[in-house]
């Protein structure tokens, strides 16, 4: 037997091991020079030089962390530190829930239990110290949304609104991104299977009248009820659709979004 095909995988894992090393020698220097995003990193001859390895690992390294968002490759200019977003994390989230083809409601249940956990533990420390300007913020949104209801429309930008302006008062910037993010997923996944029923709009304002209602009293308990009969509502949304998917052409996974 030819020993070429074991020599081709031990030749292949070594050059695995290099390049994951040279992707968190990146990563370190970074670190280490406190490069805020934006800042310019240093050029490729200067990274072969520093690390000891040839400018195509270099290359393939830095492609590598431009898909995470760690660096940002601009050609012609340079290479510079990226804003380590969570982007990547919404695509790869995206596509594990549209590839579970066969239970992608299951799927799809799963980052709404993940939300959800997440909402109900911080409502508990909003409802703890929210003040009146905060309070005053939320009820012109939520009559916002009452007015939309009464006449018949949608309003998906103003559920986001109020939830982005509940944790605001958290002064945590991580909240509101791992949010977003989780938002993202739904409703690109949502897209993508033609899922296109809600719930009816006069219903979601109530729902989001009750958290309000509940914060105005300092009502801890009752505010962690109320954002989990939301949940309750989003969550049977899909099921109630009987999965509906778009036929066609365009329901290929060429035109999932994940993009």
């Amino acid at each position: 037997m030819s020993e070429e095909p074991r020599n081709t995988r031990q030749a292949s894992a070594r050059e695995r091991r290099v390049g994951t090393q040279i992707r968190r020698d990146v990563m370190q220097l970074i670190l280490d020079r406190r490069l805020p995003p934006g800042a310019p990193l240093p050029t490729e001859a200067e990274l072969m030089e520093s690390l000891g390895v040839s400018r195509n690992s270099v290359r393939e390294a830095l492609k590598a962390l431009q898909a995470l968002d760690i660096v940002e490759i601009r050609h012609g200019y340079g290479t510079y530190v990226g804003q380590a977003s969570l982007t990547p994390f919404v695509d790869g989230l995206t596509f594990r829930t549209l590839a579970r083809v066969a239970d992608d409601h299951a799927a799809l249940t799963e980052i709404l239990q993940v939300r959800e956990v997440l909402e109900e533990g911080l409502i508990r420390r909003v409802a703890g110290g929210i003040d009146d300007a905060e309070l005053a913020r939320l009820e012109s949104i939520v009559g916002r949304m009452e007015e939309a209801a009464h006449a018949g429309e949608s309003f998906p930008d103003l559920d986001r609104e109020f939830h982005e302006t509940l944790y605001e008062t958290l002064g945590n910037d991580l909240v509101p991104q791992l949010l977003a993010a989780f938002w993202h997923v739904f409703h690109r996944v949502a897209k993508a299977r033609g899922w296109t029923r809600d719930p009816a709009p006069e219903v979601t304002a109530c729902r989001h009248r009750d958290i309000l209602t509940a914060l105005r009293a300092r009502d801890v308990a009752g505010a962690e009820q109320a954002m989990a009969d939301h949940f309750r509502g989003i969550e049977a949304r899909p099921r109630d659709r009987g999965m509906i998917r778009r036929e066609g052409p365009g329901s290929g996974p060429a035109t999932l979004g994940v993009k």
